[in-house]
């Protein structure tokens, strides 16, 4: 896709992946406005982004998500990109009864979400001369992490859901974009998880999102993502297996 002069709005973009994939479209010359639930996040991240804006979303609430859209819409006309980038991980146990709360916020969060907001701006980017909608995944969508089984199988129904979009807006002006990040270094899981030598460091992941995001790409891999990406298929339990095994003896990823 062409990185400048779009006009991006990104979920979760206060923080994490969403803060600094925010920051870097920013720099390229686009026009990106953020959304979160924390007020402090979004102040800070547009402090030190002059000209980037932001509104507050909680993406868990249909009327919040119905009322941001709206005012997208009435502000910035030209907006062309949507990044539905807001998600939570938490730890949950299938082998246990599974904590409501964390089902419903999780499911809520991670799909119902994406679908939602993209419902409420479709038409809008359809009526755009170049528009995407990127939804952001996980490795984990492909190779589950037993120990977070709800996010995992969330990332893997966004995935089914991005091929479906993709398919039916073809021959529209939107294109459809599946992230896929491996374990990168930020506070997803807690405030270990930003400098855990195993995880990949986000400047890192950024710069090369960022370069095959410039590509004709529907599924933007990183090389260190590969290997779970790729794993899906028939033949999958075997290394899912090992996977979880080392997480197992090495908790925390």
């Amino acid at each position: 896709m062409n990185l400048t002069g779009n006009t991006i709005f990104i979920t979760g973009g206060g923080s994490g992946i969403g803060r600094a994939l925010a920051e870097a479209l920013h720099k390229l010359g686009n026009q990106v406005i953020i959304s979160g639930r924390r007020k402090t996040h979004l102040d800070a991240t547009t402090e030190a982004n002059p000209g980037m804006q932001s509104v507050e979303l909680n993406i868990e609430d249909p009327a919040s998500i119905a009322a941001v859209a709206a005012k997208l819409i009435a502000d910035f006309p030209a907006l062309n990109v949507l990044i539905n980038n807001a998600g939570i991980m938490q730890i949950d146990d299938a082998s246990a009864p599974v904590s409501d709360e964390v089902l419903v916020s999780t499911v809520t969060t991670n799909l119902l979400g994406p679908v939602r907001m993209t419902s409420a701006l479709i038409e809008h980017l359809k009526a755009q001369p170049a528009a995407a909608v990127m939804n952001v995944t996980s490795g984990l969508a492909y190779t589950p992490m037993a120990p977070t089984a709800i996010y995992s199988a969330t990332k893997a129904a966004l995935h089914s859901y991005t091929l479906s979009e993709r398919y039916k807006l073809k021959g529209t002006s939107v294109k459809v974009i599946e992230i896929v990040p491996p374990y990168v270094q930020t506070e997803l899981m807690g405030t270990h998880q930003a400098s855990d030598p195993r995880a990949m460091p986000l400047a890192d992941y950024i710069a090369e999102t960022i370069q095959l995001l410039g590509t004709d790409a529907e599924e933007i891999l990183v090389q260190r993502v590969l290997p779970l990406r790729n794993n899906a298929g028939p033949n999958e339990a075997a290394f899912v297996n090992q996977f979880n095994d080392i997480i197992t003896q090495n908790p925390h990823h």
